[in-house]
């Protein structure tokens, strides 16, 4: 017995060990955060506000590497060939669940070639539509594009982007709706177009719409979530508007290289958490209509998972393909 408990001391002595010192070395140089977005937008302010808590934490400069392109397929594929030491980090957007269904060459696979470290924070999607709409509700919205079909014009930021595929989710949840889609390069000039009454309706992202919204200049229908949100108490879900489950989330997440060490996610996990949980960056998140999340690897995949799921559902009976 005495022998047997030695050795299991010695076992645990060990295990310890090798964890401070992976506490210790991690990183031993220089760490890059992969975004697979241009400078500027809420993706890679995201980045740059967990960044320099990372440098603080692990005391090692953690830096951004814009790679845009492909809806983000370009840093994906990238991060996915990197070496799985913990020495290069992807913070992706909700597309990242999509893409492998949209891009019949995506150039990796979002389970098989990642292991999650976190979900950071989700902004919120709106459906609005131009004033002149004679509508109140999504149901109405829908009403309406049934009696005119193929007369009711949808914006988007781009074909794969959320809220491109929040509108062919609509499409599905109903059937038979005919309505046009016309993809822009980018969120800005979707909605001036809908301002200016070019197009009847957006499936938008917070920061961008509530200030048309508050001035009248846009008319808000429905938030694509499963809860209200704070910027717009008086505006109910798609659940209370009569589509029960119906979410499209902006969200953003960090994963690493499939074969990144345990002890690496995990750490790398309790950081960003707690980075994004303090009051300064919680604040600031705020600020763009986003709302704090972090939660565990395993509780990330999960999620994940099902958001592939669902959007290869939706992209099947759409037909969307993105070359």
């Amino acid at each position: 017995m005495k022998t047997l408990l030695l050795v299991l001391l010695a076992a645990c002595s060990a295990v310890f060990s090798s964890f401070v010192f992976a506490q210790q070395t991690y990183p031993p140089r220089p760490v890059r955060l992969l975004v697979g977005f241009p400078p500027g937008g809420t993706t890679d302010i995201i980045a740059r506000l967990i960044a320099p808590g990372l440098s603080e934490f692990f005391h090692q400069q953690f830096f951004v590497d814009n790679r845009p392109g492909a809806t983000g397929n370009i840093a994906a594929e990238l991060a996915a060939h990197s070496p799985p030491d913990g020495s290069t980090l992807l913070l992706v957007a909700a597309s990242f669940s999509s893409n492998i269904s949209l891009y019949p060459k995506a150039g990796y696979d979002p389970v098989r070639d990642f292991a999650p470290v976190t979900r950071i924070a989700a902004v919120h999607n709106v459906l609005v539509v131009h004033p002149s709409v004679p509508v109140k509700s999504v149901k109405e919205l829908v009403e309406l594009a049934k009696k005119r079909p193929g007369e009711l014009v949808f914006a988007s930021p781009g074909n794969g982007t959320t809220s491109h595929l929040a509108v062919e989710l609509l499409k599905t949840t109903v059937g038979g709706l005919n309505i046009l889609h016309v993809p822009y390069r980018g969120i800005a000039p979707a909605v001036l177009d809908i301002i200016g009454g070019q197009v009847h309706a957006l499936v938008s992202t917070m920061p961008t719409s509530v200030p048309h919204i508050k001035s009248g200049r846009l008319k808000a229908l429905a938030v694509v979530s499963l809860k209200r949100a704070a910027p717009l108490p008086d505006v109910p879900t798609f659940e209370e508007s009569g589509y029960p489950g119906f979410e499209a989330a902006a969200w953003n997440a960090v994963l690493v290289p499939t074969g990144t060490p345990y002890d690496t996610i995990t750490r790398l996990n309790l950081a960003i958490v707690g980075i994004v949980q303090s009051r300064e960056v919680k604040e600031r998140l705020a600020t763009l209509g986003a709302e704090v999340i972090g939660d565990t690897p395993d509780q990330f995949a999960a999620y994940l998972r099902a958001e592939i799921a669902k959007w290869a559902k939706v992209v099947k009976a759409s037909g969307a393909k993105i070359d």
